[in-house]
């Protein structure tokens, strides 16, 4: 009988999973079904590898909370039946959905790793080999018969890390994604190198529980010197907006003018939650340490401290799926669910 770990590979489209047709020169999806052909390398790896793909593998840039449910059904439904899974999935949208699943699952005990590439998967030059063969093998990783990764990742060019901090950061180069806030979980090199200290893990043996109610009436405004009063409050005027991302400068600051405030004062005590994240690469909101910030704070707009944009609007759209008042939905925003912020 064959003990090794059972992984289940999930494509839903992207680069990875796409061939040159040499005679044409045009892209067409691969098959994966013929993974081991293609890759005879993974007959190395000490697991049993199954695959599905989505009916139509989609471009990443289509990627929305449907297909979010769609690939978590996919992996809610065979949860009991495999070790690990690794998604395969185009890059562009990859923090996005990633941090969606993040969310989705609670209690995790399985690792969920997401990958894709900069090449496909048939160049000479490709990354997607490395990628998910590297992949595959941290969803294989046990120690005493338990998953070493218990949380979703995100796997790029020699690094996993948690998939809820990451940020595409480079549309060229093969190291695309960064997490300016943590560290990596795991650095790839001649060995693996398991940063244990900074693994998620959950306290107990809790069941997994499965969400899947995402509210997208929701939408991110990037601050920037001169916004205009009049569109944004067009913006803000639909009754069916439920929450909004504030993209601030540095540690959370905005204009003071007395029309902005009024707006997010007026829109907060009519129930819209409004998210205060940084437009910077790293470091965290910290409304109060400017002036430029007390009054934020002082109306009731939440922090999203050190959360990334991709994780910021992830998590409102599933606490806002969750029906919860302003008043919960603010404390349970601020408060790190699965390893998105600091708790400080």
């Amino acid at each position: 009988m064959n003990t090794s770990p059972k992984i289940l590979l999930v494509y839903t489209g992207g680069t990875i999973g796409m061939i040159k047709n040499f005679e044409t020169g045009a892209l067409i999806p691969f098959n994966f079904d013929e993974l081991l052909l293609k890759i005879p390398e993974l007959k190395q790896l000490d697991c049993q590898i199954s695959t599905i793909s989505f009916d139509k593998p989609i471009d990443s840039s289509d990627m929305d909370v449907v297909r979010w449910k769609e690939l978590g059904d996919i992996i809610n439904g065979t949860y009991d039946m495999y070790d690990g899974f690794v998604v395969l999935h185009g890059s562009d949208t990859m923090s996005y959905t990633a941090s969606a699943v993040s969310f989705m699952f609670e209690n995790l005990s399985k690792p969920i790793i997401f990958t894709g590439s900069q090449l496909p998967i048939g160049d000479l030059r490709t990354d997607a080999k490395e990628n998910l063969i590297t992949a595959l093998q941290i969803a294989a990783l046990q120690e005493k018969g338990m998953p070493v990764v218990t949380e979703v990742g995100l796997y790029f060019e020699y690094k996993l890390l948690r998939a809820n901090r990451t940020t595409k950061v480079n549309a060229e180069h093969f190291e695309a994604f960064q997490s300016s806030n943590y560290p990596a979980l795991i650095e790839s090199g001649v060995h693996l190198k398991v940063n244990e200290s900074y693994l998620y893990k959950v306290e107990g043996n809790q069941k997994m529980i499965y969400h899947t109610h995402f509210d997208n009436r929701i939408v991110i405004v990037k601050m920037f010197p001169g916004i205009n009063e009049n569109i944004l409050k067009s913006i803000f005027s639909s009754d069916l907006l439920k929450g909004i991302i504030i993209e601030t400068y540095g540690a959370g600051n905005t204009t003071t003018q007395k029309w902005f405030l009024e707006v997010i004062s007026d829109l907060i005590k009519k129930g819209v939650a409004i998210v205060n994240v940084t437009q910077c690469i790293g470091g965290s909101v910290d409304m109060g340490k400017y002036d430029t910030s007390v009054s934020l704070k002082e109306i009731g707009v939440i922090s999203g401290k050190d959360i990334t944009t991709e994780a910021a609007l992830a998590k409102l759209m599933y606490l806002l799926g969750e029906n919860l008042s302003l008043k919960v939905l603010k404390t349970i925003y601020e408060t790190p669910l699965r390893g998105e912020m600091l708790e400080n």
